[in-house]
Protein backbone atom coordinates (compact mmCIF):
# COMPACT_ATOMS: atom_id res chain seq x y z
CA UNK A 1 0.00 0.00 0.00
CA UNK A 2 2.84 2.32 0.91
CA UNK A 3 4.50 1.51 -2.42
CA UNK A 4 1.29 2.39 -4.30
CA UNK A 5 1.10 5.74 -2.45
CA UNK A 6 4.72 6.60 -3.29
CA UNK A 7 4.15 5.63 -6.91
CA UNK A 8 1.04 7.79 -7.08
CA UNK A 9 2.96 10.72 -5.59
CA UNK A 10 5.70 10.34 -8.20
CA UNK A 11 3.12 10.24 -10.99
CA UNK A 12 1.24 13.27 -9.65
CA UNK A 13 4.32 15.38 -8.95
CA UNK A 14 4.75 16.66 -12.54
CA UNK A 15 1.04 17.55 -12.58
CA UNK A 16 1.34 19.48 -9.32
CA UNK A 17 4.51 21.21 -10.49
CA UNK A 18 2.72 22.18 -13.70
CA UNK A 19 -0.21 23.54 -11.69
CA UNK A 20 2.16 25.66 -9.63
CA UNK A 21 3.78 26.99 -12.77
CA UNK A 22 0.38 28.22 -13.97
CA UNK A 23 0.03 30.78 -11.18
CA UNK A 24 -0.37 34.10 -12.99
CA UNK A 25 1.22 37.05 -11.22
CA UNK A 26 0.32 40.68 -11.80
CA UNK A 27 3.56 41.15 -13.73
CA UNK A 28 2.54 38.33 -16.07
CA UNK A 29 -0.93 39.79 -16.52
CA UNK A 30 0.64 43.03 -17.76
CA UNK A 31 2.85 41.41 -20.40
CA UNK A 32 0.34 42.23 -23.14
CA UNK A 33 0.15 45.92 -22.22
CA UNK A 34 2.35 47.35 -25.02
CA UNK A 35 0.26 45.58 -27.69
CA UNK A 36 -3.18 46.37 -26.26
CA UNK A 37 -5.04 49.62 -26.92
CA UNK A 38 -5.42 51.91 -23.92
CA UNK A 39 -8.82 53.56 -24.02
CA UNK A 40 -8.67 56.99 -22.42
CA UNK A 41 -12.10 57.59 -20.91
CA UNK A 42 -13.21 61.23 -20.96
CA UNK A 43 -15.37 62.36 -18.05
CA UNK A 44 -17.68 64.76 -19.87
CA UNK A 45 -16.33 67.77 -17.93
CA UNK A 46 -14.96 70.00 -20.70
CA UNK A 47 -12.48 71.90 -18.49
CA UNK A 48 -11.07 68.75 -16.88
CA UNK A 49 -11.10 66.71 -20.10
CA UNK A 50 -9.23 69.40 -22.02
CA UNK A 51 -6.22 69.19 -19.69
CA UNK A 52 -6.46 65.40 -19.48
CA UNK A 53 -6.61 65.00 -23.25
CA UNK A 54 -3.69 67.36 -23.88
CA UNK A 55 -1.52 65.59 -21.31
CA UNK A 56 -2.21 62.18 -22.85
CA UNK A 57 -1.61 63.40 -26.42
CA UNK A 58 1.68 65.02 -25.45
CA UNK A 59 3.04 62.41 -23.02
CA UNK A 60 1.59 58.91 -23.56
CA UNK A 61 4.12 56.72 -25.39
CA UNK A 62 4.00 53.20 -23.92
CA UNK A 63 0.99 51.82 -25.81
CA UNK A 64 -1.46 52.70 -28.58
CA UNK A 65 -4.32 54.83 -27.22
CA UNK A 66 -7.74 56.05 -28.25
CA UNK A 67 -10.16 58.41 -26.53
CA UNK A 68 -13.65 57.21 -25.67
CA UNK A 69 -16.77 58.27 -23.78
CA UNK A 70 -18.12 56.78 -20.55
CA UNK A 71 -20.82 55.05 -22.59
CA UNK A 72 -18.21 53.39 -24.80
CA UNK A 73 -16.30 52.32 -21.70
CA UNK A 74 -19.41 50.61 -20.32
CA UNK A 75 -19.78 48.67 -23.57
CA UNK A 76 -16.11 47.67 -23.80
CA UNK A 77 -14.95 47.10 -20.21
CA UNK A 78 -15.70 43.36 -20.29
CA UNK A 79 -13.26 42.78 -23.16
CA UNK A 80 -9.64 41.77 -22.55
CA UNK A 81 -8.56 43.67 -25.67
CA UNK A 82 -8.37 46.96 -23.79
CA UNK A 83 -6.82 48.79 -20.88
CA UNK A 84 -8.64 51.87 -19.62
CA UNK A 85 -7.18 55.11 -18.28
CA UNK A 86 -9.94 56.96 -16.50
CA UNK A 87 -10.86 59.27 -13.64
CA UNK A 88 -12.63 57.71 -10.68
CA UNK A 89 -13.97 59.10 -7.42
CA UNK A 90 -12.08 57.98 -4.34
CA UNK A 91 -14.13 57.46 -1.18
CA UNK A 92 -12.58 55.99 1.93
CA UNK A 93 -14.37 53.95 4.55
CA UNK A 94 -14.97 56.75 7.05
CA UNK A 95 -15.94 59.38 4.47
CA UNK A 96 -19.58 60.25 3.89
CA UNK A 97 -18.96 61.07 0.23
CA UNK A 98 -16.12 60.83 -2.33
CA UNK A 99 -13.45 63.42 -1.58
CA UNK A 100 -10.86 62.92 -4.32
CA UNK A 101 -10.65 62.64 -8.08
CA UNK A 102 -8.23 59.82 -8.93
CA UNK A 103 -6.62 58.77 -12.20
CA UNK A 104 -6.75 54.98 -12.56
CA UNK A 105 -5.38 52.54 -15.12
CA UNK A 106 -7.31 49.26 -15.21
CA UNK A 107 -7.52 46.22 -17.45
CA UNK A 108 -10.76 45.04 -19.03
CA UNK A 109 -11.80 41.43 -18.92
CA UNK A 110 -14.29 38.81 -17.81
CA UNK A 111 -16.47 40.00 -14.94
CA UNK A 112 -15.55 43.64 -15.45
CA UNK A 113 -18.95 44.22 -16.99
CA UNK A 114 -20.50 43.28 -13.65
CA UNK A 115 -18.41 45.47 -11.36
CA UNK A 116 -15.55 47.97 -11.62
CA UNK A 117 -14.01 46.22 -8.60
CA UNK A 118 -13.49 43.11 -10.73
CA UNK A 119 -11.10 44.92 -13.06
CA UNK A 120 -7.35 44.47 -12.62
CA UNK A 121 -6.04 47.73 -11.17
CA UNK A 122 -2.63 48.56 -12.60
CA UNK A 123 -2.08 51.87 -10.80
CA UNK A 124 -4.13 54.71 -9.32
CA UNK A 125 -2.88 58.20 -8.48
CA UNK A 126 -4.76 61.12 -6.85
CA UNK A 127 -5.34 64.18 -9.02
CA UNK A 128 -7.37 66.77 -7.14
CA UNK A 129 -10.27 67.47 -4.79
CA UNK A 130 -13.51 66.04 -6.19
CA UNK A 131 -15.69 68.95 -5.10
CA UNK A 132 -13.54 72.05 -5.57
CA UNK A 133 -10.34 71.42 -7.57
CA UNK A 134 -7.68 74.05 -6.94
CA UNK A 135 -6.62 74.29 -10.59
CA UNK A 136 -3.08 73.10 -9.79
CA UNK A 137 -3.94 69.73 -11.35
CA UNK A 138 -3.78 71.36 -14.80
CA UNK A 139 -0.05 72.05 -14.28
CA UNK A 140 0.66 68.61 -12.81
CA UNK A 141 -1.37 66.49 -15.25
CA UNK A 142 1.61 65.80 -17.60
CA UNK A 143 3.71 64.67 -14.63
CA UNK A 144 0.95 62.39 -13.33
CA UNK A 145 0.63 60.79 -16.78
CA UNK A 146 4.38 60.14 -16.84
CA UNK A 147 4.34 58.72 -13.31
CA UNK A 148 1.66 56.24 -14.37
CA UNK A 149 3.71 55.21 -17.40
CA UNK A 150 6.86 54.71 -15.36
CA UNK A 151 4.97 52.57 -12.86
CA UNK A 152 3.53 50.39 -15.63
CA UNK A 153 6.99 49.78 -17.07
CA UNK A 154 8.41 49.00 -13.62
CA UNK A 155 5.50 46.63 -12.91
CA UNK A 156 6.19 44.74 -16.14
CA UNK A 157 9.73 44.06 -14.89
CA UNK A 158 9.17 43.11 -11.25
CA UNK A 159 6.20 41.88 -9.20
CA UNK A 160 7.54 43.88 -6.27
CA UNK A 161 6.76 47.06 -8.20
CA UNK A 162 3.44 45.72 -9.47
CA UNK A 163 2.14 44.89 -6.00
CA UNK A 164 4.02 47.58 -4.07
CA UNK A 165 2.22 50.52 -5.66
CA UNK A 166 3.52 54.06 -5.93
CA UNK A 167 4.79 53.97 -2.34
CA UNK A 168 7.85 52.07 -3.60
CA UNK A 169 8.99 55.30 -5.28
CA UNK A 170 9.78 56.88 -1.92
CA UNK A 171 13.04 54.94 -1.98
CA UNK A 172 14.08 57.39 -4.70
CA UNK A 173 14.71 60.02 -2.01
CA UNK A 174 18.18 58.55 -1.57
CA UNK A 175 18.94 59.62 -5.14
CA UNK A 176 17.84 63.22 -4.65
CA UNK A 177 20.69 64.58 -2.51
CA UNK A 178 22.05 66.86 -5.23
CA UNK A 179 18.64 68.16 -6.29
CA UNK A 180 16.91 71.34 -5.24
CA UNK A 181 13.78 70.65 -3.16
CA UNK A 182 10.96 73.19 -3.42
CA UNK A 183 7.77 72.89 -1.36
CA UNK A 184 4.79 75.15 -1.94
CA UNK A 185 3.71 76.98 1.20
CA UNK A 186 0.16 75.68 0.67
CA UNK A 187 1.52 72.11 0.84
CA UNK A 188 2.86 72.54 4.39
CA UNK A 189 0.62 71.19 7.14
CA UNK A 190 -0.39 73.56 9.97
CA UNK A 191 1.06 70.82 12.19
CA UNK A 192 4.55 72.07 11.26
CA UNK A 193 5.96 74.53 13.78
CA UNK A 194 7.96 77.70 12.96
CA UNK A 195 11.02 76.03 14.49
CA UNK A 196 10.65 73.07 12.15
CA UNK A 197 10.35 75.44 9.19
CA UNK A 198 13.64 77.08 10.19
CA UNK A 199 15.25 73.64 10.24
CA UNK A 200 14.28 73.20 6.58
CA UNK A 201 16.36 76.21 5.57
CA UNK A 202 19.42 74.54 7.04
CA UNK A 203 18.77 71.45 4.92
CA UNK A 204 18.42 73.26 1.58
CA UNK A 205 14.65 72.81 1.41
CA UNK A 206 12.91 75.89 0.05
CA UNK A 207 9.39 76.93 1.03
CA UNK A 208 7.98 79.16 -1.70
CA UNK A 209 4.59 80.58 -2.71
CA UNK A 210 2.36 78.07 -4.50
CA UNK A 211 2.52 80.05 -7.76
CA UNK A 212 6.32 79.89 -7.76
CA UNK A 213 6.37 76.12 -7.18
CA UNK A 214 3.85 75.57 -9.97
CA UNK A 215 5.83 77.80 -12.34
CA UNK A 216 8.92 75.64 -11.76
CA UNK A 217 6.94 72.52 -12.61
CA UNK A 218 5.41 74.11 -15.70
CA UNK A 219 8.84 75.32 -16.90
CA UNK A 220 10.43 71.89 -16.34
CA UNK A 221 13.15 73.27 -14.07
CA UNK A 222 16.28 71.11 -14.09
CA UNK A 223 17.39 69.17 -10.99
CA UNK A 224 14.40 70.45 -9.05
CA UNK A 225 11.87 68.48 -7.03
CA UNK A 226 8.51 70.21 -6.58
CA UNK A 227 5.79 69.37 -4.06
CA UNK A 228 2.20 68.48 -4.85
CA UNK A 229 -0.48 67.53 -2.34
CA UNK A 230 -3.98 66.23 -2.99
CA UNK A 231 -6.66 66.40 -0.31
CA UNK A 232 -10.46 66.77 -0.17
CA UNK A 233 -11.75 70.34 -0.09
CA UNK A 234 -13.38 70.04 3.33
CA UNK A 235 -11.11 67.32 4.64
CA UNK A 236 -12.30 65.87 7.91
CA UNK A 237 -11.22 63.02 10.15
CA UNK A 238 -11.08 59.80 8.14
CA UNK A 239 -10.10 61.44 4.86
CA UNK A 240 -6.61 61.02 3.40
CA UNK A 241 -4.00 63.52 2.24
CA UNK A 242 -1.48 62.48 -0.44
CA UNK A 243 1.97 64.08 -0.64
CA UNK A 244 4.39 63.94 -3.57
CA UNK A 245 7.78 65.27 -4.63
CA UNK A 246 8.14 65.23 -8.42
CA UNK A 247 11.13 66.06 -10.60
CA UNK A 248 10.02 69.07 -12.65
CA UNK A 249 12.15 68.07 -15.68
CA UNK A 250 11.87 64.25 -15.80
CA UNK A 251 8.57 63.83 -13.91
CA UNK A 252 10.13 61.05 -11.86
CA UNK A 253 8.34 60.51 -8.54
CA UNK A 254 10.78 60.82 -5.62
CA UNK A 255 8.40 60.84 -2.67
CA UNK A 256 4.87 59.51 -2.26
CA UNK A 257 3.09 59.17 1.07
CA UNK A 258 -0.42 59.44 2.40
CA UNK A 259 -1.76 59.99 5.90
CA UNK A 260 -5.18 59.86 7.48
CA UNK A 261 -6.33 63.35 8.42
CA UNK A 262 -7.04 63.82 12.11
CA UNK A 263 -7.02 66.47 14.81
CA UNK A 264 -3.25 66.09 15.14
CA UNK A 265 -2.47 65.49 11.46
CA UNK A 266 -3.87 68.23 9.24
CA UNK A 267 -3.54 68.10 5.44
CA UNK A 268 -0.11 68.76 3.93
CA UNK A 269 3.46 67.66 4.54
CA UNK A 270 3.72 66.66 8.21
CA UNK A 271 6.82 67.15 10.41
CA UNK A 272 7.76 63.49 9.88
CA UNK A 273 7.58 63.92 6.08
CA UNK A 274 9.87 66.93 6.22
CA UNK A 275 12.27 65.13 8.55
CA UNK A 276 12.57 62.24 6.06
CA UNK A 277 13.18 64.65 3.19
CA UNK A 278 15.76 66.60 5.20
CA UNK A 279 17.67 63.39 5.97
CA UNK A 280 17.95 62.34 2.34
Amino acid sequence: MKRIFVLAAVVLMPVLMHAQAQITTKKMKLEDFPEKVTKVVLSGNMFFDGAFEDAVKNRWVISPFEFCTKEEFEALKGKEDYYFLMTVLGQFRKETEPGLEMLSLVKGGKGSDLSLDKMLEVVTIPVCSAEYPSGREIVYFPALIDIIQEHVQASMKRDLNAYGGLETNSANLDLSRKKRVVIADSDISPSVSPEQLQMLDRNDIEIVPEEEADALMEAGAANTLVSYTVTPHDAGAGSFCYKMLIDARTHKLYYYRKHRISKNAAPGFLPEDLAKIARR
